[in-house]
């Protein structure tokens, strides 16, 4: 997805404000002067101070708030937070938006969830840094909104709150075994190779020879490919050196990537399966008994359903040229797709201390299309296997008790952005609709719900009049002790990161404890 950027002006700004030669990319942040750090602050406090009331026959300075634009509140610095935040950015020329996360590091899932070895989708952070330098932006990093403070008091001090805190979390199997040592939810086991500092001392055992990957998203063939990719092929990612480490020393050669429905219902995309097929070293094993009568269905297919069925058709069916079959032949490691198979036990090792296998049902289907349904046969088989890898879904938390949830669904109920029941509270993302779709989907999501906001401003539906803002969060997160980290803090990091990654030839080695962080900022 191309990051998508917009060019603002505020009147102080107007006389250093020309428009971007022809053919130029525009800039968020419209000026050299409110691009670089250090000047956004300065000329904050230069719009500050040329704030005016006209009276008969003399002109007076006025405080700050009496001019105040709209001071907003966005609650998680992912893709949906910076999103939201761009779009308030731009239709808006007066609002001020802090962003809460509480990593000391900003981003989300493009830094945390992303693979390292797709560094072309990470670039939307450079639209993202963009928008934090805006001096109408600013990241308070290091602070957990509904411990350190209430979603109710961020309510007190803003004009609005969007919650666009994600999934953090992820759906349990709910199986017996499920608890051995030897099973990890794709969701942390992403968190260790990308460096999320909780999931740090994951240490995954790969002494196995096979692993098996329970769910067919995007997810699965990330973990199924780094898995499986050479680690010559990853050392110049940012994937952290500890990871590197242990997949360095990995046995496995085979992973199943098991799904409850059939060949028509797989989650994953076509970019991501034309990787697994092309991965070096290894050889993909399909069975061409899963995909008898789906040649006379292709033709009814959407085109995008098509082209993926027709790649894992040709895939499991087709006799590959001499190349490619040289190259499957000396392959030393192998992964496969598994249908109409649903996880109903992961089985202990003979002394009970770590998962020896997973016994699955056979299933079969019920209804058509995507819509079809699971349902056991009344068979079962056993796979053999020394990791299992849940990856059946991520799901959102509730953040606050006094913000409505609803746990079945694992989001804030809400009508386009609206929390329900709750005038000035908003959400945008995966909290807003439920953990699918891509960045792109998730651009459009949280546009929608910036833009409910400001129609609701403009309605006249918010608070009117000053409101703190940061100002009384500031004061209420001294006093319990908590430490916010600023954009500029963030920047001394990932300077720290990338002189640290430069020697090994990688793009940043990431940093993985939050006091190691606060060290080096001198906290």
């Amino acid at each position: 997805m191309a990051p998508r950027c917009w060019r603002w002006w505020h009147w102080s700004a107007w006389r250093r404000t020309r428009p971007p030669p022809a053919g130029s990319t525009p800039i968020f942040g419209g000026s050299d002067e409110v691009r670089d750090p250090a000047n956004a602050r300065a000329l904050g406090k230069k719009r500050r101070r040329v704030q005016i009331r006209v009276k008969p026959g003399k002109l007076q300075l006025l405080p700050e708030a009496a001019e105040q634009g709209p001071q907003i509140c966005v609650v998680g610095s992912g893709p949906a937070g910076f999103y939201t935040t761009q779009h308030l950015l731009k239709h808006h020329p007066r609002a001020h938006v802090d962003i809460y996360e509480k990593q000391l590091v900003p981003f989300g899932l493009v830094r945390f969830g992303v693979a390292p070895d797709h560094p072309e989708v990470k670039n939307v952070i450079n639209t993202f840094t963009q928008t934090a330098r805006s001096d109408r932006c600013a990241f308070r990093g290091n602070v957990v909104v509904g411990r350190d403070v209430a979603v109710s008091e961020l309510q007190a001090a803003y004009h609005a709150v969007v919650l666009s805190y994600g999934a953090e979390d992820h759906q349990a199997l709910e199986i017996p075994g499920e608890e051995l040592p030897g099973v990890f939810s794709a969701r942390a086991f992403v968190g260790w190779y990308n460096g999320l500092p909780e999931n740090r001392e994951l240490a995954p055992d790969l002494s196995c020879d096979t692993a098996v990957i329970l769910g067919q998203g995007n997810v699965a063939l990330d973990v199924a490919r780094i898995l499986l990719t050479p680690p010559g092929h990853l050392e110049k990612t940012d994937i952290t050196e500890a990871a590197l480490g242990v997949l360095r020393q990995s046995r496995v050669k085979t992973v199943w990537i098991v799904g409850r429905r059939g060949p028509l219902q797989v989650a994953f995309t076509i970019k991501e399966l034309r990787e697994m097929i092309q991965l070096p070293g290894t050889r993909p094993m399909l069975d061409p008994a899963d995909f008898l009568g789906l040649q006379d269905r292709i033709k009814e297919l959407p085109r995008q359903r098509k082209r993926l069925t027709e790649l894992l058709l040709r895939t499991a069916t087709e006799k590959p040229g001499a190349e490619e079959a040289a190259r499957q032949a000396s392959a030393a490691r192998t992964w496969g797709l598994r249908f109409f198979r649903s996880p109903q036990q992961v089985l202990p090792s003979p002394n009970g201390r770590r998962v020896a296998g997973i016994r699955l049902a056979v299933t079969r289907l019920e209804g058509v299309g995507e819509a079809a349904r699971a349902a056991p046969t009344g068979d079962t088989e056993d796979l053999p296997c020394g990791l299992v890898l849940s990856s059946v879904g991520y799901k959102s938390r509730p953040i606050d008790p006094n913000v409505p949830f609803d746990p079945k669904l694992g989001v804030i109920p809400n009508m386009e952005g609206r929390v329900l029941g709750v005038p000035g509270l908003y959400c945008s993302g995966w909290v807003k609709r439920g953990p699918t779709g891509v960045i792109a989907t998730t651009m459009t999501d949280s546009f929608l719900t910036g833009q409910m906001l400001l129609q609701d401003l403009k309605a006249g539906l918010l608070p009117s009049g000053p409101r703190p803002g940061y100002a009384a969060i500031e004061a209420l997160l001294s006093s319990r002790g908590v430490q916010p980290v600023s954009f500029s803090d963030w920047e001394k990091l990932d300077a720290e990161e990338v002189s640290r990654g430069k020697g090994a030839g990688k793009p940043r080695e990431k940093l993985l404890d939050p006091q190691e962080m606060l060290r080096l900022l001198g906290r």
